[in-house]
């Protein structure tokens, strides 16, 4: 088969991960450059990379997530039975990547809007370049992202937290959810 082929044939089969479908093994640090190199190679308008990632692979570091992930809750407003719920998603996935962006509003010629799209294709870069090498995995994001007690653990004054990819080996092989939109749907010619 063509080389181009056969990575068309990777993306074309590749679907998302959550965390209760992962299991160890987690990429390695080799895996993780890889998969980061491939980050890097998203579109960035020559270098701006408005982006970083913090990895959560250490005991330690995962029960500090958990820790967050609690208070969290608790600021919320949950109940002890939800806190602990929200405490073990932390520690569900055998690796956890946060997505860090940094958004420079007053570039003078990358707008913000496409620092956004940069932090997007990295995302799937990174994704893409886990399935290519035999994992699996998902971008998470949503309220705990956003919760300031877990977001300025994690950024600097100006970063904003995107969320998390979750990584690992997945327990099955998984399949492309039906009814999704095929190309027809979503790519059609423009009539002014």
């Amino acid at each position: 088969m063509h080389k181009g082929l056969d990575a068309l044939s990777f993306l074309l089969g590749r679907c998302s991960v959550g965390p209760k479908y992962l299991e160890a093994p987690a990429p390695d640090d080799g895996a993780l450059c890889v998969m980061t190199e491939a980050a890097l190679r998203a579109p960035d308008h020559g270098g701006l990379v408005p982006f970083r990632f913090a990895l959560i692979r250490e005991e330690a570091a995962r029960q500090r997530l958990a820790d967050l992930y609690g208070q969290a809750a608790l600021a919320a407003g949950k109940d002890a039975e939800a806190v602990e719920l929200d405490r073990l998603r932390a520690l569900e996935p055998p690796l956890l990547v946060a997505v860090i962006a940094r958004i420079d509003e007053a570039h003078p010629v990358v707008p913000a809007h496409e620092q956004w799209m940069a932090v997007g294709g990295a995302v799937a870069n990174f994704l893409n370049a886990a399935h290519m090498l035999g994992y699996g995995g998902k971008m998470l994001s949503g309220a705990k992202a956003q919760a300031p007690e877990v977001a300025a653990a994690f950024c600097a004054p100006g970063e904003t937290l995107v969320g998390w990819m979750v990584l690992g080996t997945p327990r099955k092989r998984m399949n492309p959810k039906p009814g999704k939109p095929d190309a027809g749907d979503v790519l059609r010619p423009w009539a002014p």
